[in-house]
């Protein structure tokens, strides 16, 4: 027989979790063999499993960082069976807006992906957790309770058209986050009138962050959140206490992941922001901000990491504090913008007296159906305060960028060398 002891951490670092309880024969008294697990460790080795499985078992098809409704589409066809599909209206220039509806519990949350079009990490996740949702094999019973306890609607799509040309904006040039008070435009209706139907109980506003963002210490952040303020005091309402206590959780499981790459948010108030909008109605919002992780300007690992974020919101996953309290939101560090993608340190420029270091900035280009990243020279001079996701030392050597001595401040950049060695300092190609 098993059993689960609570110790109250008498043991120091250690707890007993597990108890066998062996009877021996042969006239031998009842014996107690213990096993002593650490906890971190033991919530580790889950959070570890879950990853194996993810790369095997539910990632779904989509992949890249140009998603639209061609894409998915097919995807939600193929969910018919498990998830309730609709066409709940249509963009400014009429392409289809769906929305996908899981479980039938009392607890209801609403979620949106690509409000922004260039925005695509998290439509991968949610569709990531449709297909975990789809599957039969692994978590069986979780997913069970999750059906019966919540009914999960969300919008994969909500900007098909700035989706489809790859922008911000929707196709009337209109940022929709910036629309909750106007609701000029026809997807702000939409979610709107979703909104008021369906009287969710929490909203989820998912986005992706720029590569900019890092913390203090020089990590990148890799997942960001927010409780968006009700006012422009930020006053601490009881929706934002329910959305910081959820955040504080899932940031507990997500520092197994990515410890030290986890940021907050800013919480400037802004009443045309759909999220504040959500907590100026009562209703507790999470903003879910997917960012850079080294070496992954897809973002294939975002991706799985906000999918194992929703797993832990909807408790599928326990790895997390469960007691956790709201004001553990604060110790999430707040973003800083404090990264570059790349820096090349210590050369020596023309018009320069003194070694510099370059700064260059990939741009998202849509070209022949793919999303191509220009590098773009972003600053020169003393970049001591930042960081680079990628950094060369260019040993007080003369650089030539693109062979030729100009500075070049907003040029694309193929390839950055040491004048006289001739050393490849950085090039386009390697990324």
């Amino acid at each position: 027989m098993v059993y689960i002891i609570n110790t109250n951490n008498i043991w120091g670092d250690f707890q007993v979790y597990l108890i066998d309880f062996v009877y021996l024969c042969h006239q031998s008294p009842l014996h107690f063999m213990f096993t002593i697990v650490n906890k971190p460790l033991f919530t580790f080795v889950g959070s570890m499993k879950i990853q194996e499985l993810y790369s095997k078992h539910f990632k779904c098809e989509l992949s890249g960082r140009y998603i639209h409704n061609e894409h998915i589409i097919p995807l939600l066809e193929n969910a018919t069976k498990i998830a309730k599909i609709e066409q709940i209206g249509s963009s400014e220039n009429g392409l289809p807006i769906y929305s996908v509806t899981l479980g039938t519990g009392k607890k209801k949350i609403l979620a949106w992906s690509q409000m922004h079009g260039n925005e695509s990490t998290t439509t991968k996740a949610l569709f990531d957790f449709l297909h975990f949702i789809k599957q039969k094999k692994f978590y069986v019973q979780d997913i069970s309770k999750f059906l019966g306890d919540y009914t999960f609607v969300f919008i994969p799509i909500l900007n098909p058209d700035g989706a489809f040309t790859y922008t911000r904006e929707n196709i009337s040039g209109v940022d929709l986050n910036r629309d909750a008070l106007d609701l000029q435009q026809k997807e702000s209706m939409i979610l709107r009138n979703l909104f008021e139907e369906f009287e969710p109980d929490m909203c989820l506003n998912m986005h992706d962050q720029r590569t900019i963002y890092g913390t203090t210490e020089g990590k990148t952040v890799t997942v960001s959140f927010l409780a968006p303020a009700a006012d422009p005091t930020r006053t601490i309402t009881e929706a934002r206490k329910a959305a910081m206590q959820h955040i504080a959780r899932v940031n507990s499981a997500l520092q197994l992941l990515i410890p030290g790459q986890v940021g907050r948010y800013d919480d400037t108030f802004n009443a045309n922001c759909v999220g504040d909008a959500c907590t100026m109605a009562g209703v507790p919002s999470i903003l879910f901000e997917a960012g850079h992780f080294p070496g992954d300007y897809q973002r294939e690992k975002t991706r799985e990491l906000i999918f194992c974020a929703l797993l832990e919101l909807f408790h599928i996953t326990n790895f997390g504090t469960i007691d956790i309290g709201y004001k553990e939101y604060f110790q999430i560090p707040e973003n800083q913008v404090n990264f570059k993608d790349v820096i090349i340190r210590n050369v020596r420029l023309s018009g320069h007296e003194n070694p510099v270091s370059i700064a260059v900035q990939y741009q998202e280009v849509l070209r022949n159906g793919k999303i191509c990243f220009d590098p773009v020279v972003d600053s020169i001079g003393d970049l001591d305060e930042w960081y680079g996701h990628y950094e060369n030392d260019g040993n007080k050597g003369f650089a030539l960028l693109n062979y030729h001595e100009k500075e070049g401040i907003g040029e694309k950049i193929v390839t950055i060398v040491d004048e006289i060695t001739q050393n490849t300092l950085f090039n386009s190609a390697n990324k």
